[in-house]
């Protein structure tokens, strides 16, 4: 029985050997804390006014807005709907001068209009890029935030009117 034990005690002692540390670490001979920097000399400070703001060049002017547009209600007949920014939102159907083509319409703000475009459209409308509702109007807009066009709703998805070239436009679902 005493050989028993002193085999199990053999058996524990030879298992706890193995359980020791014997791997090599890079970091075990860093010193604990890192030396330190010498300081390095400072230049003088200098002070001085600064210069006045650019001019008038300093930033671009703002496109200028057509005086048609100010008016909402300028070329829309009297015969004209209601017409409101969810019902425009969509795809589109365009007939502009004799050809047809897509137009885009959504919510997402761009400027002082909505983000929109064209697909497959000749003419102004190929460089629409936003649209807003404005009175009973629909203006469509460049990407420098000019109106190349205005069309009102004359019956139930269905929008017409004229680009700025004097060319009929018409949008239908």
């Amino acid at each position: 029985m005493q050989f028993r034990y002193v085999a199990t005690g053999l058996m524990v002692a030879v298992s706890l050997a193995g359980c020791q540390r014997t791997s090599y670490s890079p970091y075990d001979n860093l010193p604990s804390q890192p030396a330190p920097l010498q300081a390095q000399p400072v230049p003088q400070v200098q002070s001085n006014q600064l210069p006045p703001p650019g001019g008038a060049t300093q930033f671009p002017t703002a496109p200028m807005q057509e005086t048609a547009s100010l008016d909402p209600n300028a070329s829309a007949p009297t015969t004209a709907l209601d017409v409101t920014k969810e019902q425009m939102v969509g795809n589109w159907r365009v007939s502009n001068a004799g050809s047809s083509c897509d137009m885009f319409l959504t919510l997402t703000n761009l400027g002082s209009g909505s983000r929109g475009g064209t697909r497959g459209c000749a003419g102004e409308l190929t460089a629409m890029g936003s649209w807003e509702v404005s009175g009973k109007m629909v203006q469509f807009k460049d990407r420098a935030g000019n109106v190349i066009g205005r069309v009102y709703k004359s019956a139930d998805n269905r929008f017409d009117g004229t680009t700025n070239s004097g060319q009929p436009v018409s949008l239908s679902r």
